[in-house]
């Protein structure tokens, strides 16, 4: 078994540890790694360069759009936090750990939750982003996890207290979680979910039901046949997708863009299940458009194909470029040879409901992608915008739902033994992540230097 696989099931016939034995065993491994060692930041001394790592991980990325990847990571500390997992995944590697992984997210934060559409179409909160997972110390999803809730707390105008504040609620509700789950059997925490619903059922007052109910509607309207007129437009008495330069745009060499995917299309239908294909099956590719997707992605190929069955019967598929996990160097390698179906894997481990099109495939060049619907009932959440007391509630539940998702691969009743009952944990990573979120301070004002300087170039996002 290579490191970064998760554990097989034993058939020497042992009988399995009760949850109360496991729970004792995480318990002891507080003797070996306290707790309370996990409040501790500080920078290694041979600490990578961060304009020179974040430099490294452009070298397969399409080098026209990589302005617009800087353009967006200046914007803030937050904003260069989302664009640098690899720089945190460095740092993680020499912090505490107590040897208990889970397959863990990878660029765990707050931007990365949100809800979106089961295959029973409901409405389900969820991690919504899975480049980066692979089997990992769950420490690291949790911790990456607190600090982006101090740099968004920053940015939305909270004091430090807030912060500090608001990142010991989610992990505390981490802690609680995790204990819960510990208490259940294997296939009650398999089937667990959150509805979309929580949010407002949780809220705190009228008005922020009436917000979260509001977004809730929106998102339902985010369905092919909604976003159909929107973005697509009849040229030649075919339907086509929009143009929207630099952001959605057909390259020049489109025609010959169109053939290498209609390949590669045929290797993702293969990996689909039958009773998806049969499906996948009565629509035809009609067009496909280069998109720049969020900040960490920008510069990776990403892509939207529109198919249709019908002439008002389309499906938008988003295929992007999947390299290696940016946890690989330190958690060892992944068991997949194609990073698509690395990618794809880890979703539907983590996730209580997944697309039902997810599938990878690899093009004639040796690069691996993963596809997924578009925007399918995405529930658009802007930490930027929330108020204060949404912000609490929200974390509150990202907290909860990063526990069920560690504790349907993990073991929940060793991580709960971990954490105990009392607030040791949720404290010192509290502490962990006012100080990691003033390295990130550092670290941005190194990269605004860099693009003063010309070592990186960057743009307005004209998405803004």
């Amino acid at each position: 078994m290579t490191k970064s696989q998760t554990p097989r099931p034993k058939t020497t016939g042992e009988t399995p540890k009760s949850a109360k034995d496991r729970m004792a065993e995480g318990k002891a491994l507080r003797e070996r790694v306290s707790r309370s060692s996990h409040a501790a930041w500080k920078p290694a001394p041979k600490r990578p360069d961060p304009i020179e790592l974040l430099k490294h991980a452009d070298r397969d990325r399409l080098a026209a759009l990589l302005p617009i990847r800087y353009g967006r990571m200046k914007q803030s500390p937050f904003a260069f936090f989302r664009g640098s997992a690899a720089l945190m995944a460095a740092d993680l590697s020499a912090a505490p750990a107590t040897g208990l992984r889970v397959q863990a997210c990878g660029d765990c934060h707050v931007a990365n939750f949100g809800g979106f559409g089961s295959p029973e179409r409901r409405l389900v909160f969820d991690i919504n982003d899975f480049d980066e997972t692979i089997p990992a110390p769950w420490e690291w999803d949790v911790k990456r996890l607190a600090a982006s809730i101090v740099l968004a707390g920053r940015e939305l105008g909270a004091s430090e207290k807030h912060c500090e504040a608001a990142t010991q609620d989610a992990v505390r509700s981490y802690r609680e979680r995790m204990r819960e789950y510990a208490g259940m059997r294997a296939l009650e925490v398999w089937y667990s979910h959150l509805d979309a619903e929580v949010l407002i059922d949780e809220a705190a007052n009228s008005g922020s039901r009436r917000r979260w109910s509001h977004i809730e509607e929106h998102a339902k309207l985010q369905t092919a046949e909604h976003v159909f007129p929107k973005i697509t437009a009849v040229k030649n008495g075919r339907p086509r997708i929009v143009d929207l330069p630099p952001l959605v745009y057909h390259p020049p060499e489109i025609a010959a863009i169109n053939r290498r995917v209609r390949d590669m299309f045929e290797r993702y239908r293969r990996t689909l299940p039958e009773e998806r294909r049969v499906v996948l099956e009565r629509y035809h590719l009609v067009d496909v458009a280069r998109k720049v997707v969020g900040v960490g992605s920008v510069g990776t190929r990403c892509a939207v194909a529109l198919l249709m069955a019908g002439s008002d019967d389309p499906l938008f598929l988003q295929f992007k470029q999947a390299g290696e996990s940016v946890l690989a160097p330190y958690a060892g390698k992944s068991r997949y040879g194609n990073q698509g179906e690395r990618v794809v894997t880890g979703q539907r481990m983590l996730q209580s409901a997944s697309d039902v099109f997810l599938g990878w495939a690899r093009d004639d060049e040796g690069r691996d992608y993963y596809f997924r619907q578009l925007r399918d009932m995405r529930m658009k959440l802007d930490v930027s915008r929330m108020s204060r007391g949404d912000w609490l509630e929200f974390v509150e539940i990202c907290g909860w739902a990063l526990a069920r998702a560690h504790a349907r691969t993990g073991d929940p009743a060793k991580i709960a033994g971990y954490l105990g009952k009392n607030e040791a944990f949720d404290r010192a990573v509290a502490d962990f992540a006012v100080s990691y979120a003033d390295q990130t301070e550092r670290d941005h004002a190194e990269m605004v230097k860099a693009i003063r300087a010309g070592r990186l170039r960057a743009r307005t996002d004209p998405a803004n």
